[in-house]
């Protein structure tokens, strides 16, 4: 063969090997390109199915929350509240409150429902969802960060659902959902994420300014929710450091408008903070220095990170002790700042770790570090720490799980499957564990008597289940727990007042007044105990010296609509009724759905000779609380009076119905039936 020939087939050769590289170079070239339209369609599909997977799971775990009742402080916060029952104007509800949106949220609820529980509840299950889902795209957004992306980008949507599902479904999160009034927790934990998710939609945005703005929005909304929307702020500024920017100079220099807008928001939290009534801003454990309740924090904070693996036995009211010593808490301080300082070496390398690390302990703060609460322990107050804890579990363990299936060379589905099932597992049996726990919700007795069966040695506890046996009619019982109560604790006022208050309506008014006058001794400053006592001495007959406890209420808490009714009830006794009318007139100023109060302006108008006005009060008194007997008995003898006997016998017998037992509604209607009957007898 010549050399000619062979150069020739040679260069021919190459000619077909390039076409046929180049015809499979298309082929895979082809193949990915089939891929991503099938993985983007898996993608969307995903996308469209694990929030419903979500919100699929909470419904199921708290379904029957809506069972529950109202509870302890709900009963001061909502049913009590007469300023809730006003939607309209809205700086009626939000006057002088340091949680405003909370107040809002329940007026809301109340214009919708009235006191219907499930609408409070499921308001409350679906703040709950609403975090898990914007969670789920916080996790997601994080995994696929430029700095995780190479490492958790692939899994980034699994594993974020896994996060949010089991932050969804734990039982520890029962306290925050299912007990009404600690919506605030779960309010402030929406809009804490909703804070950070538009941030970091921001930071990925070519347009920014509208997630940004959204972001300080969501931020002001939580300080009116809870004073821990505090750490807001500083959390999204760590993100931005670790995930975003890279360094806290460039964070800086890139977002410093959201900054200062989010900064802004604390000045908010402070206007509302130094505008709030005393008895809406956090109380504080008398005499106890931030030391001593830093060193008992460390037992706390251990206890919470204990629930969040091993959520039992859960409880409402700890009546945590204060620590004796620092030998006592050592243990728990070696947990605690060996996990602090773990923290900090994570942050300093900018490990992701730190990030949930910050996280939980920023938000803990200030709750759990040296500003002494009188509530020492409570567990809504893990709300949002425990996503940290779970976020911290699932991905490490993610990762733990990967590197041990790689050395035993485990195949690709079996690892797959095999996380599966460990998250069906898991959420399984927290999910069972609060359906169970929600069960205790649904009375206030078997809530009380759980709490008193894990904490015998607490006297609030016997506080509170002695106020649900007394709610049930066992005021035997009731008075039981109340003595118990002030045996453990001698200076307990509260205990001496519920034991006054059931001792008078058991008629043993001696007995209640020595008890309201000792929690006066114990706490000399408390408006609704000079109320209570000043009702108690109207019972004796002592006017004078009613009058003079019910202004000492008004004088305490000049706001105190109740206290102004039951003043002007004294002094209309006196036959003060100019007085009397005034203070019936501002109870009804400062709470203008005041049903009780209208009413007894009605009367003393009626008995100052303006029947318009008594009837446009009475009139407004059953329209307000259309089961008040007493005001039906009341609009019915006026309408009497006018010559209005049928119409007077609708409301005789309206109060007859209402109250069977009721002799004067019944003697009225008799006589107002009886002169119906000779008008019409009449040729």
């Amino acid at each position: 063969m010549s050399r000619g020939t062979s150069r020739a087939r040679e260069k021919r050769g190459k000619q077909l090997g390039g076409r046929l590289a180049a015809n499979l170079g298309a082929g895979r070239a082809r193949a990915p390109e089939a891929s991503v339209v099938q993985g983007g369609r898996a993608s969307a599909l995903a996308g469209r199915l694990i929030p419903v997977g979500l919100i699929g799971a909470g419904v199921a775990v708290y379904y029957n929350s809506f069972a529950g009742v109202f509870l302890l402080d709900d009963h001061w916060r909502i049913l009590d509240n007469l300023q809730i029952r006003q939607l309209w104007p809205p700086w009626h509800a939000l006057a002088h409150n340091s949680r405003p949106l909370v107040q809002v949220s329940l007026a809301v609820n109340y214009a919708l429902g009235g006191l219907n529980v499930w609408g409070y509840h499921a308001f409350n299950l679906a703040v709950h969802l609403l975090g898990g889902l914007v969670l789920f795209g916080i996790v997601r957004r994080m995994l696929q960060s430029e700095r995780l992306r190479a490492r958790f980008g692939g899994a980034a949507s699994g594993l974020a659902m896994v996060v949010a599902l089991i932050w969804l479904v734990h039982p520890l999160q029962t306290e925050s959902v299912t007990y009404v009034i600690q919506r605030a927790e779960s309010l402030m934990g929406l809009f804490f994420l909703l804070t950070l998710y538009c941030g970091i939609r921001g930071g990925q945005s070519a347009h920014p300014r509208a997630w940004f703005m959204a972001a300080v929005g969501a931020c002001a909304l939580g300080m009116g929710s809870k004073e821990v929307m505090v750490a807001a702020p500083l959390v999204m500024v760590l993100y931005d450091w670790m995930f975003i920017a890279g360094s806290l100079k460039a964070s800086v220099r890139q977002r410093w408008g959201l900054y200062a807008g989010l900064a802004a928001t604390w000045v908010l939290l402070g206007a509302l903070l130094a505008t709030s009534r005393p008895e809406q801003q956090t109380a504080l454990v008398d005499g106890v220095t931030p030391w001593r309740y830093a060193l008992t924090q460390f037992g706390v904070i251990v206890h919470y990170l204990r629930l969040s693996v091993w959520p039992h036995p859960l409880i409402l009211d700890y009546g945590w002790p204060l620590a004796g010593s620092m030998v006592s808490v050592l243990p728990g301080a070696a947990v605690v700042l060996g996990l602090l300082a773990g923290t900090l070496w994570a942050l300093y390398r900018q490990a992701w770790e730190g990030f949930w690390g910050a996280w939980f302990f920023l938000i803990l703060a200030p709750t759990s570090s040296v500003y002494p609460i009188a509530d020492i322990a409570f567990e809504h107050r893990m709300y949002l720490p425990l996503a940290a804890v779970v976020a911290l579990v699932v991905i490490g363990g993610h990762e733990a799980l990967g590197a041990s299936l790689s050395r035993v060379r485990a195949p690709a589905p079996v690892r797959r499957w095999l996380g599966v099932g460990l998250t069906v597992a898991a959420v399984a049996v927290l999910g069972h564990a609060t359906v169970r726990r929600n069960e205790d919700y649904r009375s206030e007795l078997a809530m009380s008597s759980d709490t008193v069966a894990h904490r015998p040695h607490n006297p609030r506890a016997h506080l509170g289940l002695g106020a649900a046996l007394e709610a049930q009619g066992r005021s035997n019982e009731a008075i039981g727990h109340f003595l118990e109560a002030i045996r453990l604790k001698p200076d307990y006022a509260p205990a001496h007042s519920s034991l006054g208050a059931t001792l008078a309506m058991q008629g043993q008014i001696k007995e209640a007044i020595f008890n309201f006058e000792e929690a006066l001794r114990l706490k000399p400053d408390d408006e609704m105990v000079h109320r209570n006592l000043g009702l108690a001495l109207l019972k004796q007959g002592d006017t004078a010296g009613a009058i003079r406890h019910f202004s000492n209420a008004v004088r305490l808490r000049p706001d105190y609509a109740q206290a102004r009714n039951s003043l002007g009830g004294a002094l209309a006794r006196q036959g003060r009724t100019k007085e009397a009318m005034a203070q019936y007139s501002e109870a009804i100023r400062l709470i203008p759905t005041f049903p009780e109060a209208h009413h007894n302006l009605g009367l003393a108008l009626a008995a100052h000779g303006d029947i318009q006005g008594a009837r446009t009060h009475l009139f407004e008194a059953v329209r307000l609380k259309p089961d008040y007997a007493l005001a039906h008995n009341s609009l019915g003898a006026l309408l009497y009076r006018q010559g209005q006997i049928e119409e007077a016998i609708a409301h005789f017998a309206e109060a007859v119905r209402l109250e069977p037992h009721f002799i004067d509604a019944r003697n009225n209607l008799r006589i107002a039936q009886g002169s119906l009957q000779r008008a019409r007898d009449k040729p």
